[in-house]
């Protein structure tokens, strides 16, 4: 069975946010989807092991931003590879509090309020199924998708996500000749000196020896510390 099948599904990147106890929290999500239109209703996929789904449970309320396709890797990365138990990821972000649930409008193109009627247990996930109390427009760009967070930005998976598939490491190679590449050990970004780093303006060619010592991952922001060399048998 070829589990990269699922990967032909169509999905956007969102921030799906929650409270409890006055505390805010958020996550990147890929699975939100419209259930019906009369009443307006949505469903969102949350793993069990995030505090986001802690605070879903606690507030049965949740939001959602659709994030604009121009919508910088790190932001995402702060979302979508830090943890709300050890920052707060609402620090000097641009946001709302909108019946009392935080939405993130910083990057934002639209957002949904939802208050939850019904979840379903799904293995790893919960499915929450929320009645929407508020939604609205925020810009008039491109909503990023699934697709092109992939294959354009080069965006990984956080290994709680519904679609995240272990990758075939034995495919990234150190070819005799070339620059060698390194791996984040904290979300699995790879950097390849041949492609540099748009988003840190790091030209092509740049070999990661070269790095200035304060870059850090585009996708995750850890340090330079956090990377590894890619081995031929990894």
């Amino acid at each position: 069975m070829d589990l990269k099948a699922m990967h032909k599904l169509s999905y956007g990147v969102y921030i799906v946010s929650s409270l409890k106890d006055g505390k805010y929290n958020g996550q990147i999500a890929n699975t939100v989807f419209q259930i019906s239109s009369n009443p307006a209703s949505v469903a969102i996929s949350i793993n069990k092991q995030n505090l986001t789904h802690e605070f879903i449970e606690e507030s049965n309320l949740f939001s959602v931003t659709v994030l604009k396709q121009e919508t910088p890797m790190k932001f995402v990365g702060r979302f979508g590879f830090k943890s709300g138990r050890e920052i707060d990821k609402f620090d000097g972000i641009d946001f709302k509090v909108i019946d009392g649930v935080p939405v993130v409008v910083e990057n934002g193109v639209a957002y949904l309020i939802a208050k939850v009627v019904d979840k379903i247990d799904a293995f790893t996930h919960t499915v929450f199924v929320g009645k929407l109390i508020d939604a609205g427009i925020l810009d008039k760009a491109n909503p990023m998708t699934y697709a092109y967070y992939h294959e354009v930005k080069n965006g990984k998976s956080p290994k709680t996500a519904p679609t995240y598939i272990e990758e075939d490491k034995k495919g990234i190679k150190d070819r005799g000749g070339e620059m060698k590449k390194y791996r984040c050990i904290v979300c699995g970004y790879i950097y390849d000196p041949q492609l540099g780093d748009e988003e840190n303006d790091i030209e092509p060619n740049t070999p990661f020896e070269d790095l200035p010592d304060d870059w850090t991952c585009p996708i995750c922001g850890a340090s330079k510390e956090d990377f590894e060399e890619v081995k031929e048998d990894d």
